[in-house]
């Protein structure tokens, strides 16, 4: 039986390469397409976007659109996923969320929503990407002594949060294998005279350019060598096909909160 698919931001870079994937996938069909109130898609057919008319009419009708749904994937803004994870507790429909930038509150409902419905909420559903997050837990519990840690992220021009939150997730695995909280050793920023660096700190630096996809890299520095553990993302199809084994995983997982680790099985 095939599943029958939600996208959220149909319209947006995420959006559209959701769609191509579901559409290339022989076990998925769209079910429902979901843009933005006051939208100039809304009505459109959103086959538009993949070369063919497939019948399925953009809406911000949520709660119509979840109705008989396996599961909505959503890459948009906080406020609103945050919208749609309410009409999917509501209609008892698995999420996967690759949004960032959420605040306390908003990672709270996630938590809440998730005792409810099944939910993958994680900061990069690239497959390459969540391997790195296991290469820098060993990395750090290796170099945990004497090596200086940074973390540089690159992104297009368009994106609106900073750091990436793919960036604050490394900054999260490298902090909690060496028992610290990213929390009270993240540098975001330098300018002027800054003293020397602090040994315990994790510093970042962000690069908006172009139509960079997706650059990062985790900087292990001490005297006399450096650790670099680097992914480099050349198409956004990398995450809307994590994003679809992420929904595969829902298919036969109980309420919960789970990340890319559980869906790759790397716990």
């Amino acid at each position: 039986m095939s599943m029958n698919m939600v996208i959220a931001g149909v319209t947006g870079r995420m959006g559209k390469a959701l769609l191509e994937a579901v559409a290339a996938a022989p076990d998925m069909r769209l079910h429902g397409a979901l843009d933005r109130t006051g939208s100039g898609a809304l009505g459109r057919d959103a086959g538009e976007y993949t070369g063919a008319a497939n019948g399925v009419l953009i809406t911000d009708q949520v709660d119509e659109a979840l109705a008989g749904a396996h599961a909505l994937i959503d890459f948009t803004r906080p406020e609103a996923t945050l919208t749609h994870l309410e009409a999917c507790v509501r209609a008892r429909v698995p999420l996967v969320i690759g949004t960032t930038g959420f605040d306390a509150a908003g990672k709270a409902a996630i938590e809440a929503a998730a005792r409810q419905v099944p939910i993958v909420f994680a900061p990069n559903m690239s497959v390459g990407v969540n391997l790195v997050f296991k290469l820098l837990d060993t990395a750090a519990r290796i170099l945990n002594e004497g090596y200086d840690i940074e973390i540089i992220e690159a992104h297009h021009r368009h994106k609106v949060d900073a750091p990436s939150g793919t960036a604050l997730r490394m900054g999260e695995v490298v902090a909690q294998a060496l028992g610290r909280d990213l929390k009270d050793c993240a540098v975001y920023g330098r300018e002027g005279v800054t003293g020397e660096r602090q040994p315990s700190t994790i510093g970042f630096a962000t690069v908006r350019g172009g139509d960079i996809v997706g650059d990062h890299t985790a900087l292990f520095a001490t005297m006399g060598e450096r650790v670099e553990i680097t992914h480099k993302a050349s198409s956004r199809m990398t995450f809307a096909q994590g994003a679809l084994r992420a929904a595969r995983f829902l298919a036969t997982a109980d309420n919960g909160l789970y990340d890319m680790q559980d869906v790759l099985g790397l716990r």
